[in-house]
């Protein structure tokens, strides 16, 4: 056994590995060409921020007051809502699925929809803002 320590996301986690024959060479070292299709999704342009009329598009790094932030790590499946539309407290705003469960993200609080800052298919990580509520 061969104990190794990885890093995912910044977390770091501690693995034990079995070696089972040393004469030849596991997948796991043998290198790989990459693949084209990782690369022209990697390439592929992500779609502009849509923002309401006269208002600046917020910075999708750091959550504001109005934002609407992911509860948890996981694809956006469907937005609910639109620029301009006006939303209520409870209402659901967006579908994210993590693990093959689909979870719904409600409005905190009553407002206009002024930014939308993710598209069907993004993945999102856990506090990102989704979209944001004046």
């Amino acid at each position: 056994m061969r104990k190794f320590r990885i890093t995912v996301d910044g977390t770091p986690y501690e693995v034990c590995v079995e070696e089972l024959d040393e004469a030849q060479p596991s997948a796991a070292t043998t290198p790989r060409p990459p693949r084209p299709a990782a690369a022209a999704a990697a390439a592929a342009p992500r779609p502009a921020v849509a923002t309401a009329p006269g208002v600046a598009p917020p910075t999708p790094t750091a959550a504001g007051s109005g934002d609407v932030v992911s509860p948890l790590a996981a694809t956006v499946v469907q937005l609910e809502v639109h620029v301009g539309q006006q939303v209520i407290a409870g209402q659901e705003v967006a579908v994210l699925e993590a693990m093959k469960m689909n979870n719904f993200v409600h409005a905190p609080s009553d407002g206009t929809v002024t930014a939308v800052l993710v598209a069907a298919g993004d993945v999102v990580a856990e506090g990102q803002p989704l979209l944001t509520l004046a």
